[in-house]
């Protein structure tokens, strides 16, 4: 018990808790939702069977199926194939020559806790100070963004919502599935409490940037990396005896934020550990191995060079973002775009996602070229399909549920006329658990509506 008390004295200051700070989410969906609410309206739940008859099936956990057959029931899918026996009152959907695909899985994103980064009381994504492993990203979740739907219209259909750090965050909080379709965050979950995600620091610093006088600086930059992973490790071992105090039932008070970290010591909930560079992820490696913790690897610029190791552990690497520069000089120009293909390789689980910031939510829309580039430069095509639905649906945990085409998952799919990796390809209808979604976004509204201003000029003779 002293030894609980000395390492709960590590000097974190009590942050503002999601859980706790009903009147600050209040204010800010208050506001998302006089100013920013979206149109779309969501559908109401699936009542009548629907079968979706003449389309090419990509079920992308299996094989494709020309000409093929879905039903639907209670949204859920219920059969799939050639000839799918249907109930006497089944709607048939006429979708020949078309194609379904599952939903995309936005796999690293703050689309429902960002809306516009120049009004704070929409942005809702990270929390004050270091230590918050209780923040839970789905209570602060605005089920009107605008966002949502632009993300929905090009074929994903689900995301995993991240808190971020802030100016001095390291222990974030725990991410949220959500699907992109509800009225409130409720009726959008898919599972609740998905992980908890750790910032490692920036461990490394190149001296030739600090030359003097600036190499105080770089003293001081080194100071302050040692002292967060001294505060990083502090943070773990009092949850460890804050563990052990209670498991002794001695009277040990309620700590809402060890309390949280509880299911990640167990290896319950995985650890997702935001790093790019070597160090970052060597120190992630042994911070795992030493704690004992499930460990989720995302971003993983130089995961390769960790191949080995990640497959032996069977530590999946979210990939954070194909469109992006080399990270250091010197590096090969297409070292994001093949960073995929590397992994996939070396046999280390993955999948493809997005930055994550909260500028990268506005062009989540953008998910399936990110993909589409990992397959120019050296990925399978099937594989880039896959690594932006079943496999981040089976790292995150819930492949029973989405992220493929099967008897018995949820019916969240799209019909499209071509490949969603393709640009030109239209996607024409969209299902949530059976429900036909709205595809029209506040972009498409605002072009009907010029469309016709300069259709009646036309017709005036103006």
């Amino acid at each position: 018990m002293n030894q609980l008390i000395k390492t709960s004295k590590i000097a974190m200051p009590r942050t503002r808790i999601l859980v706790q700070t009903v009147s600050a989410c209040a204010v800010s969906m208050l506001f998302s939702t006089m100013a920013l609410a979206s149109d779309n309206v969501p559908a109401p739940a699936q009542k009548t069977p629907l079968l979706f008859k003449g389309a090419t099936i990509h079920t992308v956990s299996g094989e494709n199926i020309a000409n093929g057959q879905m039903l639907v029931e209670k949204g859920k899918i219920t059969a799939i194939g050639i000839n799918v026996n249907a109930p006497a009152d089944t709607k048939v959907i006429d979708v020949n020559g078309k194609h379904i695909y599952p939903g995309m899985i936005a796999a690293n994103t703050v689309i429902g806790l960002a809306e516009v980064q120049s009004v704070r009381a929409t942005a809702d994504f990270a929390e004050a100070g270091s230590i918050n492993p209780n923040a839970r990203a789905i209570v602060a979740v605005n089920p009107d963004s605008e966002l949502i739907p632009t993300a929905r219209t090009n074929g994903v259909l689900a995301a995993l919502s991240v808190p971020t750090p802030g100016p001095v965050g390291m222990i974030n909080g725990i991410s949220s599935l959500i699907q992109l379709d509800g009225w409130t965050w409720e009726d959008m979950t898919v599972q609740a409490e998905v992980g908890l995600h750790i910032s490692v620091p920036f461990l490394r610093f190149n001296p030739e940037l600090f030359p003097p006088p600036l190499d105080t600086r770089l003293d001081e930059l080194r100071k302050t990396s040692a002292q967060r992973v001294k505060m990083l490790e502090d943070a773990f071992d009092s949850a460890i005896a804050y563990r052990d105090a209670r498991a002794n039932k001695d009277g040990t008070q309620i700590d809402v934020r060890w309390e949280a970290m509880l299911p990640v010591l167990s290896g319950a909930r995985p650890v997702f550990f935001h790093a790019q560079d070597a160090s970052q992820i060597r120190f992630a490696l042994n911070f795992a191995q030493r704690y004992q913790l499930k460990m989720v690897l995302v971003g993983g610029m130089d995961a390769p060079a960790f191949a080995e190791i990640l497959r032996e552990r069977k530590i999946p690497v979210v990939v954070t973002g194909i469109h992006k520069l080399p990270s250091r000089r010197g590096a090969e120009y297409d070292a994001s775009y093949s960073l995929a293909a590397k992994l996939a390789a070396a046999g280390v689980q993955f999948c493809i996602a997005r930055g994550g910031a909260d500028d990268d939510a506005h062009n989540e829309r953008n998910l399936p070229y990110e993909a589409a580039v990992a397959a120019t430069f050296g990925l399978d095509a099937n594989e880039a399909l896959k690594a932006i639905t079943l496999y981040p649906a089976q790292i995150l945990g819930v492949a029973d549920k989405i992220g493929s085409l099967e008897t018995g998952k949820l019916a969240n799919f799209f019909v499209s006329d071509g490949n969603p990796l393709e640009t030109m390809t239209k996607i024409e209808q969209i299902y949530i658990q059976g429900r036909v979604v709205d595809g029209s976004t506040k972009q498409s509204r605002l072009t009907d509506k010029y469309q016709q201003k300069y259709l009646q000029k036309k017709e005036a003779g103006k």
